[in-house]
C-alpha cells in the first residue's frame, strides 16, 4: 500500500522534498571537542557515538548540552566513576557514511557504541535491509577497530511527526521510519552484543513539536537530555553487567 501511494504521489513528493531543502533553516553542529572525559575517578566506561547530525549535537549549541555530553555525564553519574567518550558524527550521513568515516578516522578504545543513524537513509529511500547490512558493517568495524563489545542502536524518530515537513510527504517518511525501526527491532534479536533504543519522545508525539529545535527537524536541548537519560539507564543496568571480566570498566566497578 505505502509503495503505490508513494508511485502515485511521486511527483508531489519530489516537488516538496526540493521545496523543504531550500527553505529549511540550515543550523550549525554543536561547538566543543569531539572527546573527552566526563565525572572523577578511575574509567569505569569508554563509550563510541557514531551517527548524522543528532549525534553531532544540530539543535544545541555546545556538545555538552547535546547528546555526547549529556549522555557522559549521565553515565559518570550512575556509575559512579569517569566515562571517556568520542564522538564520530557529521550532519548528512548515511549509515553507508558511517561506516566509510569508521574505516579511516582514528578510533580511542571502547566498550560500548551507540548509533544515532537513520533518517538520512528514510531520505534518501535506501531499502531497509540495505540499510540492516550497513548496521552490520558498522557494529563489526567498531568491534575490529576499537574493541566494542556492546552495541545501542537508536531508533530512526517519528518523522511523521517533524514540523517541518509537509503533508503527505511527512506522512510518507514517517511511514518509513516506523518500517525501518519494525526491521531493526527483528534484526538486533538475532545479535545479543546488539540492543534497539526508542527515541524518548516516541511516546509523546503530540508533545514532540515544541521540544525540537527551531529548524522543526532537529531535537533541542530538552530531546538530547531525554534520549541521553534513557541511554544512561538502559546501558548502566542492562549492558555493563554483561560487560567481560576482563574490560576497564569492569575492573573498575568491583
Amino acid at each position: 500500500m505505502l509503495s503505490a501511494a508513494k508511485l502515485a504521489l511521486s511527483p508531489l513528493l519530489l516537488w516538496q522534498g526540493r521545496s523543504v531543502r531550500q527553505r529549511a533553516l540550515r543550523l550549525p553542529e554543536a561547538e566543543g571537542a569531539r572527546v573527552g572525559v566526563a565525572g572523577t575517578g578511575a574509567v569505569c566506561l569508554r563509550v563510541l557515538i557514531v551517527g548524522d547530525s543528532s549525534a553531532a549535537g544540530v539543535g544545541a549549541a555546545t556538545q555538552a548540552q547535546a547528546l555526547a555530553g549529556r549522555l557522559s555525564e549521565a553515565l559518570a553519574l550512575r556509575l559512579g566513576g569517569s566515562v571517556s567518550w568520542q564522538l564520530i558524527a557529521q550532519t548528512g550521513h548515511t549509515t553507508r557514511d558511517a561506516v566509510e568515516a569508521l574505516k579511516v578516522l582514528p578510533l580511542h578504545p571502547a566498550d560500548v557504541m551507540v548509533t544515532a543513524l537513520g533518517v538520512n537513509d528514510v531520505v534518501a529511500q535506501v531499502p531497509a535491509q540495505r540499510w540492516l547490512a550497513d548496521l552490520g558493517k558498522l557494529d563489526w568495524l567498531a568491534g575490529k577497530r576499537a574493541g566494542v563489545h556492546h552495541i545501542v542502536h537508536s531508533g530512526v524518530p517519528p518523522m511523521h511527526a517533524f514540523p517541518l515537513l509537509p503533508q503527505p510527504l511527512r506522512w510518507v517518511l514517517g511511514a518509513d521510519a516506523h518500517r525501518f525501526n519494525k526491521a531493526l527491532a527483528d534484526w538486533v534479536m538475532m545479535y545479543p552484543d546488539r540492543c534497539v533504543l526508542p527515541l524518548p519522545f516516541e511516546d509523546h508525539i503530540a508533545n514532540a513539536g515544541p521540544l525540537m529545535a527551531e529548524d522543526g527537524f532537529h531535537p533541542g536541548p530538552a530531546i538530547y537530555a531525554l534520549w541521553a537519560e534513557q541511554l544512561a539507564g538502559k546501558i548502566s543496568n542492562e549492558i555493563v553487567p554483561l560487560l567481560p571480566q576482563t574490560t576497564p570498566t569492569r575492573r573498575s566497578l568491583r
